[in-house]
């Protein structure tokens, strides 16, 4: 009886032991577990949508830009500078998440280079082979191979459209100029469309979008892969990813943030505070410096708040912050509301302003910014 008794309580001791050892929890697991509804609201709600946004404003801006050249009134110009201003925005939206395709496809520094090669500009408008070049059925395609990055862009088509911070007067703009605006906006229009398919997948993105994608022959696939940019992302630690786990997924996208938190204060506001190069100043023909710099910080809120703007917030990497370091979660989001703040709070124009006390306020709200989201992002590493 009592051996039976021992053969009992071994066996309930080992059934217990086993039970106890099949719960406890796997913290990589839960961690992987937490993050993958971030990661899938990132993709779909924050990097597709503003890319959507972006492709859908730059065949807005080509087609008044088009319009304008076709029939040169102030009404048209108008709408052409209303719509630069809007695809602008979207674009700057996007600079949290400048890895991935814009990166690998050097759509970056191909359409955002600044400030515009006055001297290179001046040769084209006076070279006439270039011109009709320009004006042919494919002067987008010559544009984006022989014009280098200092004449493409926004801000080869901010140049053209303004003048110290206002829209020209129509009669200021030539006809060669419209028709290099032409080309370089039809050019600006395929990089865009380029940046939605090839994180959405080419099958997601509109007919006519897929038509141009085809017509231009542009690359919109990650080499050597099956999967577009977000596929590749939501599929974190799948095979077939590049992404290893889901938590490096995040990682990236706090990397992103990190970037362009630095970029701002230190390149885009501190190069020309410090007297480096005061002519290294964005969009500087519409002054609308302050507003891209305050759109920089907004896709850093965006990205590590899930969305693309307050409507559509959902899943995020900061709820996980929030869990796990409550205090550094705070951090962030002060940073961010502060960062904001100072930008706001320099004077405009900024080029004319850049020198100012509010704008070394902002340099170190941005480096303050900087540091949170380099806290939280060891957060993710722990």
């Amino acid at each position: 009886m009592r051996r039976i008794s021992y053969i009992f309580v071994l066996l309930f001791t080992s059934i217990a032991f086993f039970s106890c050892e099949e719960t406890v929890e796997d913290p990589f697991a839960e961690r992987e577990k937490a993050l993958t509804p971030a990661i899938s609201q990132y993709v779909n709600q924050t990097v597709i949508v503003t890319y959507r946004n972006l492709a859908g404003a730059s065949i807005d801006l080509y087609n008044a830009i088009a319009a304008l050249k076709a029939d040169k009134t102030q009404a048209n110009l108008n709408t052409a500078t209303e719509i630069w201003f809007a695809s602008r925005k979207y674009w700057e939206l996007s600079e949290a998440f400048l890895f991935g395709a814009a990166s690998d496809f050097g759509i970056d520094p191909h359409i955002d280079t600044w400030p515009l090669d006055e001297t290179a500009f001046n040769y084209e408008m006076a070279n006439t082979g270039h011109i009709a070049s320009m004006d042919s059925e494919d002067g987008d395609i010559w544009a984006a191979d022989h014009l280098g990055p200092s004449l493409l862009g926004f801000h080869g088509i901010e140049y053209i459209l303004f003048e110290n911070g206002i829209q020209k007067n129509v009669s200021a703009i030539t006809d060669a100029q419209l028709t290099y605006a032409k080309a370089v906006a039809g050019d600006l229009r395929n990089q865009c469309i380029r940046l939605e398919a090839a994180w959405a997948g080419i099958d997601n993105v509109s007919s006519p979008k897929r038509a141009l994608i085809e017509e231009k022959e542009l690359v919109v696939e990650r080499s050597n892969s099956d999967f577009s940019y977000g596929e590749n992302m939501i599929n974190a630690g799948q095979s077939g990813s590049t992404c290893k786990t889901v938590a490096k997924a995040a990682v990236d996208i706090l990397s992103g943030c990190i970037d362009i938190s630095d970029e701002v204060g230190v390149t885009k506001i501190g190069t020309a505070n410090s007297k480096e190069n005061t002519d290294y100043i964005e969009s500087p023909y519409s002054f609308n410096s302050l507003v891209d710099f305050v759109d920089n910080i907004k896709s850093i809120e965006n990205a590590y708040l899930g969305g693309s703007d307050a409507n559509n917030r959902g899943a995020n990497i900061s709820d996980f912050i929030k869990k796990n370091k409550p205090e550094v979660d705070n951090e962030v989001r002060e940073a961010i509301n502060n960062a904001i703040a100072k930008i706001n709070a320099i004077p405009y124009p900024f080029v004319q302003n850049y020198d100012s006390p509010q704008a070394t306020l902002a340099i170190d709200a941005c480096n303050v910014l900087t540091k949170a989201l380099q806290k939280a992002k060891a957060v993710l590493e722990e």
